[in-house]
């Protein structure tokens, strides 16, 4: 008896398999409010120098406010106050005429920064004077985060399936939580990046072991739609930030709110299964006995369980060796994985580059930044909707390329659109993020079907991996609009269409056993539904 005919014998997708996802949805809306938070704890507001060192004492202080600014800062092109350059010394012949001011000398500020903090009480910008010529800096935490997640992929995914799904979660919480908040109560820069890094390394793991453990607990039938009510929790999430975000406007609390769900999730832990497959997998046939057992009373199928013993679930996955120790070198010894890895790790780079280069583009539009994360975060539900139909109708190969296709065409379109057509430009940027979400809900499960159970863990850690270089690069291809304002929409747009190409060559996996051993990756033996697995499936 195959575990697929065990797993629909217990319940392959009951009660017990919605209180899982229902226990997942806490930690799991933690995960956009830290993905997607530099868009608002790093937001620059207007801003000019402050003229306080212009202050001589007799003319300059009996100025009302609005001509010492005259006076003092030169003006941009629409009009306001030039935010890192001032005048070298008060001007005042500029309050008779104030027509030409080319010639006269300028410095950068030399008292630091009077800010307009409208929008955010306090912002990373505001706090730490990250403007100007330290407006890069800003721009990195982002950065520094996501390489954080880069590397907290690898080792979680590695430890996943080494010390089990469940025990590697609560380590992924707890490392979370503690930097989460270690993280809001920075002294300086230097520390707030240090945790900041360290809490995406944490929150890696709760992003590609929830998704793992849920599959691996479904039958073949029902993985689409698992995967579709795990992403709403994201979905969730991203619209529950701009509502905190108006509410909280100092960058402190804003990120202990985004942090504090652990809290909870923590003590939810505790009823979260250990993955069967895992345990059969690793010798452990008591324990996973225990969880199906466990399963079927949830279900209301206990009836089930007296016919399966132990001694029946140990046969259920072939082992390739018990004593065996799988790491990421497992990837490339064999030809198939080695074809596997490259493709997957191509798409999961691109999908990760556009999705971010947009979400992280949110003021670029012209619009109200809590209304575009709002208008961002809904336009992911039709895009789930799209999706839910094609990945049964078309498959997940063909999805998977068409939504990533779709993506690159609207940021194509994008670029010939003025700039004075904000809403407009919204709109369009709005349904490239719902094609670009669709194709990121679309390759965690593709991807946990492609990689077999020994190497399931490790195989999303390396995607994740590699997609993180492409989330911590996407902040510095924005920076490419110096150069030419359409090149940063050029790159993503390229970027889109060719992993869409890479999805072309990955094999199909719909209505498809997962694969238990990586000799089931290399054998082409087709692992569908046969007739007598259909029983148990209805």
């Amino acid at each position: 008896m195959k575990f697929e005919n065990v797993l629909a014998e217990v319940g392959g997708f009951g009660r017990f398999q919605l209180l899982m996802i229902l226990l997942m949805v806490i930690p799991r809306v933690t995960l956009p409010f830290h993905f997607l938070l530099n868009n608002f704890i790093a937001f620059i507001p207007s801003h000019h120098c402050d003229i306080r060192s212009l202050d001589d004492g007799e003319v300059f202080s009996y100025l009302p406010q609005a001509e010492r600014l005259a006076v003092s800062i030169p003006v941009q092109a629409g009009g306001t106050p030039n935010s890192c350059q001032m005048f070298a010394e008060p001007q005042y012949h500029l309050l008779l005429n104030s027509s030409n001011m080319t010639e006269l000398p300028t410095v950068p500020c030399q008292t630091g920064w009077v800010y307009y903090n409208t929008t955010f009480k306090s912002t990373l910008a505001t706090e730490w004077d990250l403007v100007c010529d330290k407006r890069r800096v800003n721009k990195a935490t982002i950065t520094i985060f996501f390489i954080g997640v880069m590397i907290g992929a690898a080792v979680f995914g590695y430890l996943s399936d080494r010390i089990g799904r469940k025990t590697t979660l609560l380590l992924s919480y707890m490392t979370t939580t503690f930097f989460g908040f270690a993280s809001a109560f920075s002294y300086n820069f230097a520390m707030f990046a240090a945790m900041r890094f360290l809490t995406g390394f944490g929150i890696s793991g709760i992003h590609i072991i929830a998704i793992v453990l849920c599959i691996e607990w479904t039958d073949i039938k029902h993985r689409t739609a698992v995967s579709l009510l795990m992403s709403l929790d994201t979905s969730l999430g991203a619209a529950l930030l701009p509502l905190a975000a108006y509410f909280v406007t100092d960058w402190r609390y804003l990120t202990a709110t985004g942090t504090a769900p652990l809290l909870l999730a923590m003590i939810s832990w505790w009823w979260i299964p250990e993955s069967a497959r895992w345990l059969i997998n690793n010798g452990k046939v008591n324990s996973a006995h225990f969880y199906l057992s466990k399963c079927a009373k949830v279900n209301g199928r206990e009836q089930f369980m007296t016919d399966i013993t132990p001694e029946i679930l140990s046969k259920a996955i072939p082992v390739e060796n018990e004593n065996r120790k799988y790491s990421y070198l497992d990837l490339v010894r064999t030809p198939k994985m080695r074809r596997l890895a490259l493709f997957t790790g191509t798409l999961w780079f691109g999908v990760a580059c556009t999705f971010y280069g947009i979400c992280m583009n949110i003021s670029g539009f012209g619009v109200n930044i809590y209304l575009t994360q709002f208008i961002y975060a809904v336009i992911e539900l039709p895009g789930k909707a799209i999706i839910f139909f094609t990945l049964n109708k078309i498959g997940r190969r063909w999805s998977q390329a068409g939504m990533l296709f779709l993506t690159g065409l609207c940021l194509f379109c994008n670029m010939f659109v003025p700039q004075d057509m904000g809403p407009f430009r919204a709109a369009v940027g709005a349904l490239g993020k719902m094609f670009a979400m669709a194709s990121f809900t679309i390759v965690n499960l593709y991807t946990a079907e492609l990689y077999p159970t020994v190497m399931r863990q490790n195989g999303l850690g390396y995607c994740s991996f590699i997609s993180r270089i492409g989330v911590s690069i996407s902040p510095l291809i924005m920076l490419l609009e110096e150069v030419w304002g359409h090149l940063p929409s050029t790159i993503f747009s390229v970027v889109a269409v060719a992993a869409g190409v890479s999805a072309c060559f990955l094999p199909e996996t719909h209505n498809i056993r997962l694969p238990e051993t990586i000799e089931d990756v290399e054998h082409t033996r087709k692992r569908s539904i046969s007739t007598s697995d259909e029983k148990f499936q209805s």
